[in-house]
């Protein structure tokens, strides 16, 4: 037998043992694909990594119609409730309705490009220095939690999951997130589930970094059950901040499920290996086996781009005359639509928790 029959034997043998990675919780998000495993879903990561790509769109009246060249393919159908951008802190996250799954999809976006070499190397040096609310001996970075619980983002995502489910019943709710805005999806997941009461919630983040100790983990995972952390061969972002297994009470630890990607095959045949990890949050057969000192595999997962799409830091164009916002005294925005009117108008209007100032023309902020 000659090499490429040797090849094609040593393919196929890969191919049956590949791990199973498919779906979870099918039922509750109304997935209208087939998948039936009972941890991870692999066709509803492609749905979800594409809504956490789109989130870096810098156009906001592209996001916010969902004509983004990011916005289609398996997001099709999709409607944008509310964005937030909260310039001073240069967040951003966005809410809306998806078809199919049917679901509240809550997005939040990571460190934009040009400055993600220095926010890597600021995560070296982070210490767990605040005690989460109400978990003894549950430590976070006060920066993470900060993110999300002491900025615009979290009133005005509450209120828009608010009134989503006051017009479209008790639907489920997924969080996503690439990077650091994986953090700030397991922060704003955990308050909906602990602090708000809400069920049928799910996690899926894409290269987030560590955010709490051994303690915090276990007590996310108590809490959101639900949760998929993927990360992707290389990627420098999971193995930071650094965990040390030799201080167990002391070091950063993820918490579970991770699944990991990455490429395994001879010469040309390659596949693409989605693992599913163990239960621990920190296997040592996933990406902790590899070196992680890849800014390039940050920046793709599942063949989807998650680069920002300018240089420019917390840079964002809109149509001031089109779209309905409002802005504050610190220049913050929030571009909202009023589904209720929506259905009954098809009009658009303007809702936000602060006062500010019209603006009309294209301009950038």
């Amino acid at each position: 037998m000659d090499q490429k029959g040797w090849l094609k034997i040593i393919a196929l043998i890969l191919l049956c043992f590949l791990p199973l990675s498919q779906g979870r919780g099918l039922g509750d998000f109304g997935l209208k694909r087939e998948d039936s495993n009972q941890i991870y879903n692999k066709t509803l990561a492609r749905i979800l990594v594409e809504y956490a790509s789109a989130v870096y769109t810098m156009d906001l009246t592209e996001l916010f119609t969902w004509t983004c060249s990011r916005c289609g393919d398996l997001t099709e159908g999709f409607e944008v409730v509310e964005i937030i951008v909260d310039v001073q802190n240069c967040l951003q996250a966005y809410v809306g309705v998806s078809p199919d799954p049917n679901a509240i999809i809550i997005v939040f976006r990571g460190t934009q490009e040009n400055s993600i070499q220095n926010w890597i190397e600021d995560l070296f040096w982070k210490q767990l220095d605040l005690n989460y609310p109400g978990m003894p001996d549950a430590m976070v970075h006060h920066g993470f939690y900060s993110a999300y619980h002491n900025t615009t983002l979290r009133p005005a995502v509450l209120r828009a999951v608010e009134k989503t489910r006051k017009l479209k019943g008790d639907v489920p709710i997924i969080v996503v997130g690439h990077s650091m805005g994986g953090a700030m999806a397991s922060f704003c997941v955990l308050d909906l589930v602990v602090n708000q009461g809400m069920e049928k919630v799910k996690l899926m983040t894409f290269g987030q970094p560590r955010i709490g100790n051994a303690v915090f983990a276990s007590y996310f995972i108590e809490q959101v059950p639900d949760t998929i952390r993927v990360t992707h061969a290389h990627d420098i972002v999971p193995h930071l901040p650094p965990y040390y297994h030799y201080f167990p009470q002391k070091t950063y630890h993820h918490f579970p499920r991770e699944v990991w990607l990455h490429d395994v095959g001879l010469g040309s045949l390659v596949y693409l290996i989605e693992q599913i990890c163990d239960e621990s949050g920190e296997d040592p057969t996933c990406s902790r086996s590899v070196s992680g000192n890849s800014v390039k595999d940050h920046l793709v997962y599942l063949g989807v781009n998650m680069k920002a799409e300018t240089w420019g830091t917390c840079r964002i164009v809109m149509d001031y005359s089109v779209l309905p916002y409002q802005m504050d005294l610190a220049g913050n925005v929030v571009l909202s639509k009023d589904m209720m009117r929506k259905e009954s108008e098809s009009q658009p209007i303007i809702q936000l928790d602060k006062q500010g100032s019209r603006v009309s023309g294209t301009s950038t902020i």
